[in-house]
């Protein structure tokens, strides 16, 4: 077993494997403006990338090659997706996609056809939702289907808030007292049933009683403009976050750009972690990612594209060297580790 990683750049989707002690990198969708990585948890070799402006992909050999999928869904702007490691069909995950305008599409068929979840865009809230960079619009911005319920299934609207179903996204529930609105980042760990974490513009969120009540816990947070989170495999009660002073700190640079991880362990308070590290000034905000045959260990990618790797549970980091000569991620916006 190896471990891989996909990250989207923005321009190409990188494919990173570990073999002898280093780092391979291939390059695949080269051109392609990729958005978000998905794998199936239970079939790893099979993998899927949404692109902004040129749907989905799926790859069923480990991202050697790639088709382009999605019958049946009306965007072409995929802004996330994610698949079931509890719910499959003939051998695979269910798969998720959410898109911009924000619309929900599930799949059976391991992305073929698919079928949208239109009552999401029916709650009550959903005439407020809005993307402030392009305000006449918003999106699906995370899916995270619940490791442990069959049906229960979590989005975050970008800007809207979290949203919960309980029956495969045939209905849905409205945003929670608690919870935040600018929704980014969901994670439901599979040791903690029950549990749901928030990383959001607002700060972070947590519920332990599978999304039905929702609290804040912002202590120790310089900063509470928030983007990546990752949980630990083996300890749900360790997580990391990216943190920045605004959403143009987070996104937009070289000026402005200010981006640091905080680590939290059990009920303690965030705490700043650097070593190994880039300045927080001048680095924009990290996306984060862990899985669980890999214990105690994080990866971090701002969105410059500097691949850091945690073994200690988020304490230190180290860089690593992953990049072809002459190659610059345009911009890194989802990434996935599986072993392989």
């Amino acid at each position: 077993m190896a471990t891989t990683i996909y990250v989207t750049t923005g321009d190409a989707l990188a494919v990173i494997r570990r073999q002898d002690g280093r780092w391979l990198t291939n390059l695949q969708l080269v051109g392609h403006p990729t958005q978000c990585v998905a794998a199936d948890p239970l079939r790893p070799s099979c993998v899927y990338c949404g692109t902004f402006g040129e749907g989905l992909w799926r790859s069923e050999d480990a991202g050697a090659t790639w088709q382009p999928v999605g019958e049946g869904i009306r965007s072409r702007e995929v802004m996330s997706v994610a698949v079931s490691s509890l719910e499959r069909e003939r051998g695979y995950g269910i798969v998720w996609a959410g898109t911009e305008p924000s619309a929900l599409y599930c799949s059976a068929d391991a992305g073929q056809t698919w079928q949208e979840r239109p009552t999401l865009t029916r709650l009550p809230s959903a005439s407020t939702w809005s993307f402030p960079p392009r305000p006449w619009t918003h999106h699906v911005r995370w899916i995270s289907p619940d490791p442990n319920v069959e049906g229960r299934l979590f989005v975050g609207i970008e800007l809207g808030g979290v949203m919960r179903s309980l029956d495969d996204g045939l209905t849905w529930e409205d945003r929670k007292p608690g919870s935040q609105y600018d929704s980014h980042t969901l994670c439901t760990p599979r040791r903690a049933p029950g549990c749901v974490y928030e990383a959001a513009g607002g700060g972070f969120a947590a519920s332990f009683d599978g999304g039905a009540t929702w609290h804040g816990d912002d202590m120790g947070l310089r900063w509470h403009y928030l983007w990546g989170l990752a949980v630990d495999p083996v300890d749900p009660t360790t997580l990391v976050v990216s943190a920045s002073p605004s959403a143009r700190q987070a996104h937009y640079g070289p000026q402005w750009a200010e981006s640091a991880i905080y680590r939290r362990t059990g009920h303690g308070p965030w705490q700043e972690v650097n070593a190994g590290l880039p300045k927080a000034r001048g680095t924009l905000a990290y996306v984060l990612a862990s899985h669980d045959a890999e214990p105690h260990t994080f990866y971090a990618a701002p969105h410059q594209g500097d691949l850091c790797r945690s073994t200690d549970a988020g304490l230190t980091w180290e860089r690593l060297s992953i990049w072809p000569d002459g190659y610059l991620p345009k911009d890194v916006t989802g990434l996935t580790v599986v072993d392989l």
